[in-house]
């Protein structure tokens, strides 16, 4: 396989790994911010809605999530429905997590939980914890150059607490602020303008940057969703738990098809075989590993 731009063409006789994570373009943040909005309705609707309450919701998304997860970890390319998959997956998982830990047991807000603003304190720094684990295994933070297994272990796991963390800050600024939805959501839009304003303007390391955003999409998502499918009343579009999960799903569907259309027009150039960050020693890849071609003269066709 050679990547769909003659930059990034690897030099011969070295051998290279097939990607697993996708490049972070526009794409990327569209299908991101989509599929958590979709994981917070979704866990509305089975939750709140379809009355089953936050624990045996969870399992049922946890049992998703395991599932895809497993098959995404094992698989030896990238493949954007099971990638979108995974992320679906810790964002449903992430808000029955949050909403146990917060609200307690059942299927309203329950009066024996920690509350919004303890729980998304607790889960900051689980996050930070995760990532001093990630730095001692010598793992590039890099997210688009991750090609070892326990670097893309790592950065599942990372996903799935930020995500639990965006689903508890979301409804702290939502519910314990006094801010509503509809302006908890134009708030979290105001930060994330000045991120991207960031990353233009400013020399803050870029995956610094990255992960900020990553974590700021949930409860964007949050916020984006409960101003979905809230009632009027509540600062709500009144869409209802369902007829945002139908539409979610719909553009998530789309998104992914387009992605997928995408990629196999300009397939995604291969990484090198991963090294320990501090020690150079090589490390287990997470994709298929594949012989690099030699890169072709100006003008010449790159083979697929």
């Amino acid at each position: 396989m050679a990547s769909n731009t003659r930059a990034h063409a690897p030099l011969d006789g070295m051998t290279m790994v097939l990607r697993k994570l996708p490049q972070v373009t526009v794409l990327f943040w569209m299908l991101k911010t989509v599929a958590v909005t979709l994981g917070e309705s979704a866990g509305d609707l089975l939750g709140i809605t379809f009355r089953l309450g936050y624990v045996t919701t969870a399992f049922v998304f946890l049992a998703f999530f395991l599932v895809v997860v497993v098959a995404q970890v094992r698989a030896e390319r990238f493949h954007p429905a099971l990638y979108w998959s995974v992320v679906l997956g810790t964002s449903m998982v992430g808000t029955e997590v949050s909403d146990f830990l917060n609200r307690g047991f059942g299927h309203g807000s329950a009066p024996d939980g920690i509350g919004y603003a303890s729980g998304a304190t607790i889960l900051a720094a689980l996050l930070a914890l995760v990532f001093l684990v990630w730095w001692r295994t010598g793992q590039t933070y890099d997210v688009e150059n991750i090609s070892s297994r326990t670097g893309e272990i790592l950065y599942w796991i990372a996903i799935l607490v930020s995500n639990t963390l965006g689903t508890s800050s979301g409804d702290w600024l939502s519910d314990d602020t006094g801010l509503g939805f509809r302006n908890a959501f134009l708030a979290i839009v105001g930060v994330m303008v000045l991120i991207v304003a960031a990353y233009y303007l400013t020399s803050i390391n870029r995956m610094v940057l990255f992960w900020l955003a990553f974590i700021l999409t949930r409860p964007l998502g949050a916020a984006g969703g409960d101003a979905l499918t809230k009632p009027v009343s509540e600062g709500g579009l009144g869409w209802g738990t369902a007829g945002g999960t139908a539409a979610l799903s719909a553009l998530l569907l789309a998104l992914t098809a387009y992605q997928t259309w995408y990629i196999r027009r300009h397939p995604l150039a291969p990484l090198p075989v991963s090294v320990d960050r501090r020690s150079g020693r090589p490390q287990r890849p997470n994709g298929a590993l594949v012989q690099a071609v030699t890169p072709l003269a100006d003008g010449e066709p790159i083979d697929t």
